[in-house]
This record gives C-alpha cells, structure tokens and sequence, in this order.
C-alpha cells in the first residue's frame, strides 16, 4: 500500500475520524477496513456497525445527517463507508467528485466537530482528478481528521514484496520461482491472489516452503472434475452423490488433506457469503466473486447455480457453517493424530453437514 496502512497492526487509539481510499486497486481498503471492525469490535465480541452508501443515490447531506448522529450504545463504534464511481460507469448519473457549494460547507462543518467514535471511509476506485472538489476538500482538511491513500496496482517487486509478507503472516514463505508461477496463473489482481494463497497455505499443510511443484499439484487439484462434482454435490445437499463422489476420489487415490482443502474452502465460501448479505453486499457481486468461473454468458446454467448457492446460504445459519468448520478442524487433528480412515471421518461429516442443510 505503498508506506500506507497495509499490515499495520491497528490500534484504537489511532483511528481517524475519516479514511479517503482512491485508484485503481481497492483491495487494500476493504482490507483495512475489515482490520478496521476486528480491532474496534467490543470485548464481547459484538460486532460495531457498518452502513454501506452509494454517492450516485445517497447525498451527502443524508450521509452526514447518519454520521452526526450518536452510534447505540452497545456498539459504540460506526463505519460509515461511501463508494464513489467514476462517472463513465454512470453517465446518466453526477459526478461524484463535484461538490456543489452547500455540500462543501457541510462537510466543512462536520469536520469542525466530527462524531466521536464514527468513521467516514470513501472509496473511489479508478484514477482521480485532483482538481475535483471532493478530492480538495478532503485534501485541505488537517491530517488529524483524514487520512488519504492512492492504491496503485502493484508491480514487479512490489508484487512480489506483497506475496512475501502474506506468506510471513501464516509463517510461510515461498521460492521467486513459485511466486512467478501464482502470479503468472492469477494476473496481479489481489483480491485474487489473496484468495490462491489462502488456497495453497492450506494446501501444502505444514510445509513452511512452497515451490513451483506445490503451485503446479495445487492448480491441477482446482481443476479437476471431481472436485467440482463433490462441491456441487453439497451445494445441492444431495447425501448419496456427494458420498459416491468421495469414494470414487479414493479410489482414484486422491490425497485426504486435498478433501479436506476442498470441504474447508465450501464451507468458508458460504461463511462468506452469509457475512456479505449482512453488509448489504449485492448478491450478483458475491457470486462474481466466489464463482468466478460461472457466468451470466452461461445463461440458465448461471441463474440455477446461483438461485441454489444462495439458497444453500439462507438454510444455513451462520451458527451451522462456524460448528461445520470447527468439525472440519476436528477432522484434521484426527487425520494427523489417529489411525481413523479418512475416508470414514469424511464421510462422517457429509452425513453432519447434510441434516442442516436439508
């Protein structure tokens, strides 16, 4: 994040009463601002409030009107998060960068005396006008009050610096020539990215160095059919399939710990999916971006999955998809630890998950 906020550890008594994120790779931002919810959560574990606005339907009067007022008091922390398009993407719609007079004033005004424990966070994604008067207005205020950050998309070795310290914060590192690998099956995208080495931290297991070869196992693995079969299989709740499916995947001699990434990654992909209609994420964005490979070009095939993704998410309560991961974690401590036959704790668990998804 270029000297930023990336990896820093975030303490309460830094936070800013307003965050301006602008340019082309906004995957840092929804990072620091899910660091942001972790760290300002009560010691209870209650989740703080975060309202999502969009400039091109929400004013900015009616935003700050939300942000003047005092957060409940069992949540005492509020992310208020304000997402500003270029206007090419809405020709019909204002420039979210002019400010009219009267909104500049507001916003002037709200500054003077900002709401104690409220946090302003505007994304722009796409290359800014400095000249804007949105972008001059935040520019002018104090540094006590905003902080502004233009995320560029990384290159060469600060995409490769990027990779390295994902891979040091889960204790793992990776050979210049793996990292070439991943980025050249990925792109530099790195919502992407984050989303393969997540993959392939789970995939290597305890291994601390990842190399071309785990890459390669790792890619071949994704693509194969049976994987998706068995995914599908859950995502239908059908009991017998998912059970045929796994038995064929031992005959063939499939590995347990690349079952067990596989049902990990379900069961993670639903959790996230919950989490997301929560925030009032659009559902046609989730589905973009856990099934990236299933289209709206595929027509009837792509309203069907998605129509049964998503009713998978709405049966399972959040409570469900937390005790199936932590049985899964259960699974993994057995297979390192007894002599059960993997294929007999698998299926022990599609038997689990099967009751509360039906």
């Amino acid at each position: 994040m270029g000297g930023g906020l990336l990896g820093r550890e975030i303490r309460e008594s830094d936070v800013l009463p307003a965050y301006f994120f602008h340019g082309e790779e906004m995957f840092p931002a929804d990072e620091f601002i899910c660091g942001l919810q972790r760290a300002l959560a009560s010691p209870d574990g209650q989740a703080i409030g975060l309202e999502r606005f969009d400039l091109s339907q929400t004013p900015w009067r009616d935003i700050l009107d939300v942000a003047r007022t005092i957060a409940f008091f069992f949540s005492p922390w509020r992310l208020l998060v304000v997402e500003a398009e270029p206007k090419s993407k809405k020709a019909a719609a204002a420039d979210p960068l002019d400010l009219s007079p009267s909104e500049q004033q507001n916003l002037k005004d709200y500054f003077e005396s900002p709401t104690p424990k409220t946090v302003l966070i505007v994304r722009y994604e796409g290359k800014i006008r400095k000249t804007a008067s949105l972008y001059r207005l935040f520019s002018s205020l104090p540094k006590t009050a905003v902080r502004m950050e233009e995320l560029k998309i990384l290159k060469n070795e600060a995409l490769f610096g990027w990779v390295d310290e994902k891979l040091a914060a889960v204790g793992k590192r990776a050979s210049s020539k793996a990292i070439e690998r991943l980025i050249e099956m990925t792109g530099s995208n790195l919502q992407q990215l984050d989303s393969e080495l997540d993959k392939i931290a789970t995939y290597v297991g305890d291994k601390k160095l990842i190399e071309v070869s785990d890459i390669d196992q790792l890619s071949d693995w994704v693509k194969n059919y049976l994987d998706w079969e068995l995914t599908a299989s859950l995502e239908r709740s059908d009991l017998g399939q998912a059970l045929m499916i796994l038995n064929r995947r031992f005959q063939e001699g499939d590995r347990p710990e690349h079952v067990l990434f596989n049902l990990v990654a379900f069961c993670r992909d639903l959790l996230a999916a919950k989490v997301w209609l929560r925030e009032k994420k659009d559902r046609k964005d989730i589905f973009r971006e856990l099934k990236p490979n299933i289209t709206e070009r595929m027509g009837p095939f792509y309203w069907a999955k998605q129509k049964e993704f998503f009713g998978l998410v709405d049966r399972l309560s959040q409570k469900d998809l937390v005790r199936l991961i932590g049985r899964l974690e259960q699974v993994d401590l057995k297979l390192k630890t007894t002599d059960t036959p993997a294929q007999a704790l698998f299926e022990s668990f599609i038997f689990e998950y099967c009751r509360p998804a039906k």
